[in-house]
C-alpha cells in the first residue's frame, strides 16, 4: 500500500467534496445546511500573533497537518519531527524553513515554540503530551488520545493540572460549524424521540504499508498490531461514535462487538472487519460497522427518531422526515424545493426567512474539519497566550489569580481532554468488545478523571 492509501484510511477522510444532495432529495431528503462554511472575507489576516508550532510525528497524516496548517495564516511551522529519517525530510518538505528533528525534545526545550502538535502513532502520544505540557506548550493531541485507558487519564490529568494551557483532542467533529449548526436542531427534539444512531466505514484498502526493512515495516504498520492497536473502531469509529455522544449528551454503558480478518490474510492481529452495539441510556443503541474489504456506500451518519432521521455525510447533512411527523414552526419560513412528487424544507443557518437564501458556494480544502479543528486551536492558543501575558503585566505573577482569569476566557468550539478522555474511554472498551466477541461494560467511574 502506497502512502497516499494510509493517508486516505489515516482517522477520518474528509477531503472529498462529491455531493449527494440530488440523491438525497430524489429520496425525500431535506438538505440540512449552515451557511457558515464559506471562508469569511478577512480569512486571510490572522486574529492575533502568529502560533510558532512544532509538528511531532510526519507520516502520511501529519503531512496532511503540515499542508493544512500552510493554508491558516495564523499558522507558523518552526519545526518538525519524526523519528524515521524519511518521513522527517517529507515533513521538511510540506514545512519550508522549518527546523527537522529526530528528537522531540529539542522542540519543547524552544522557548520560541507556544504549541504542538501530535501525529504519532496513538501508542506513543502518553510521553510527549505529558512532557509537552509540562514545558508549557499548548497540545494538539491526535485522536484517539492513547491505547490505554491508564495513557489516557495520564495525559488528560495532566492537561487539568495545568489550565493556563490549551489542551486539545483531534475529534474534528466537535470543531465544524455545520455539526455545531446541527446539535441544538437535533437536541430541540426535531426529530422526535430518539430511536437509534448508526455510522459506518466502508473502504476497500490494505492498510499496510511497506518498507525497506522489517523493522521498519512493523514500526509503520502499528495499526495491524492489536498490543497497539485499537483498530477500526479506534482509529476511525471514535470520531463518529463520539459525535453520537455529544448531540445525545449522554455516554454508552456497555458495547458488544464482533470482527473478522476476512479479506486481507497478511499475518495482521487487528480484524478488516467489525460490528459494535453501543448501549446508551434510556434503551437508545448506536450500531457502528466497518471493513477495509468493501467500499460500497462508503461512510455515514444517521440519527433516527420518531419524527425524522438525519444522515450525516460528506459534511454535509439532510432529514428525512415521518409522514405522519407534526409541523414545525419554522417549515413556514424556509426555502421549499420540489422533487419529484415532494416537497423539500431546507434548514440554513443565516438566511432570511422571506427570501430562503441559498448557501454560499463552499470554499476548498478550507471548509474540512481538520482544518476547522486546527484554526480553532490557534485561536485558542493565541488568546490564551495574549490573556496571560496581559495579565501578568498588569498584576503581576499572582498564580491563582491568573488561573482563575484564564479559565473564564472565551473559547472556540473544540474538543477538550475530557471530551478527549472519554471518547478514548469508549474506543478501548468497545475494541475490547470486538476483539472478544462479548458484551462489555462501561462503568461510569471509568469516565471519570479523579
Amino acid at each position: 500500500m502506497n502512502e497516499t492509501d494510509s493517508l486516505d484510511f489515516n482517522r477520518r477522510d474528509f477531503l472529498r467534496s462529491g455531493s449527494l444532495a440530488t440523491l438525497m432529495t430524489m429520496l425525500g431528503g431535506v438538505e440540512l445546511i449552515a451557511q457558515t462554511p464559506s471562508a469569511p472575507a478577512d480569512a486571510d489576516k490572522p486574529k492575533g500573533p502568529r502560533v510558532k508550532l512544532g509538528v511531532i510525528g510526519i507520516g502520511p497524516w501529519g503531512r496532511e497537518i503540515l499542508n493544512t496548517l500552510a493554508r491558516l495564516p495564523q499558522a507558523e511551522v518552526v519545526a518538525v519531527c519524526d523519528t524515521y529519517a524519511a518521513m522527517a525530510k517529507r515533513g521538511g518538505t510540506a514545512a519550508p524553513g522549518a527546523a527537522v528533528t529526530a528528537d522531540y525534545q529539542t522542540i519543547l526545550d524552544n522557548k520560541d515554540i507556544t504549541a504542538v502538535v501530535i501525529a504519532t502513532p496513538t501508542h506513543l502520544h502518553k510521553d510527549i503530551a505529558v512532557a509537552a505540557l509540562k514545558a508549557g506548550k499548548h497540545v494538539y493531541c491526535e485522536a484517539p488520545l492513547a491505547h490505554t485507558i491508564e495513557d489516557a487519564r495520564a495525559i488528560a490529568q495532566a492537561a487539568k493540572a495545568l489550565p493556563g494551557l490549551v489542551f486539545q483532542s483531534g475529534l474534528q467533529l466537535r470543531s465544524d460549524p455545520q455539526r455545531h449548526f446541527l446539535l441544538p436542531f437535533i437536541r430541540s427534539g426535531a426529530l422526535g424521540k430518539s430511536v437509534m444512531a448508526r455510522a459506518q466505514f466502508h473502504k476497500k484498502q490494505t492498510w499496510r504499508q511497506t518498507s525497506p526493512n522489517p523493522e521498519r515495516e512493523k514500526a509503520v504498520n502499528w495499526r495491524l498490531d492489536k498490543e497497539v492497536s485499537l483498530g477500526l473502531v479506534g482509529e476511525i469509529g471514535c470520531h463518529p461514535i463520539d459525535q453520537v455522544t455529544w448531540y445525545f449528551n449522554g455516554l454508552p454503558k456497555a458495547a458488544t462487538g464482533f470482527g473478522s480478518t476476512i479479506l486481507h490474510q497478511d499475518g495482521r492481529t487487528v480484524p478488516d472487519t467489525v460490528q459494535a452495539v453501543l448501549e446508551f441510556p434510556a434503551g437508545v443503541n448506536m450500531i457502528y460497522h466497518a471493513t477495509l474489504a468493501n467500499s460500497f456506500d462508503a461512510e455515514y451518519e444517521m440519527l433516527h427518531g420518531s419524527d425524522a432521521a438525519v444522515m450525516m455525510r460528506e459534511s454535509k447533512a439532510w432529514m428525512f422526515k415521518e409522514v405522519d411527523s407534526p409541523l414545525l414552526g419554522w417549515e413556514v419560513y424556509a426555502r421549499k424545493e420540489t422533487f419529484y412528487k415532494e416537497t423539500g424544507i431546507a434548514l440554513v443557518a443565516g438566511a432570511s426567512k422571506s427570501t430562503g437564501d441559498a448557501p454560499k458556494e463552499e470554499v476548498p480544502f478550507t471548509n474540512t474539519p481538520l482544518s476547522f479543528a486546527l484554526g480553532n486551536f490557534l485561536r485558542n492558543a493565541s488568546d490564551f497566550t495574549i490573556a496571560k501575558k496581559e495579565f501578568i503585566e498588569s498584576f503581576g505573577e499572582d498564580a491563582d489569580a491568573l488561573k482563575e482569569h484564564l479559565t473564564k476566557l472565551a473559547r472556540q468550539p473544540a474538543a477538550g481532554f475530557v471530551e478527549g478522555y472519554q471518547a478514548t474511554v469508549i474506543a478501548i472498551k468497545t475494541n475490547e468488545a470486538i476483539m472478544t466477541g462479548k458484551r462489555v461494560e462501561i462503568k461510569p467511574e471509568m469516565y471519570e478523571l479523579t
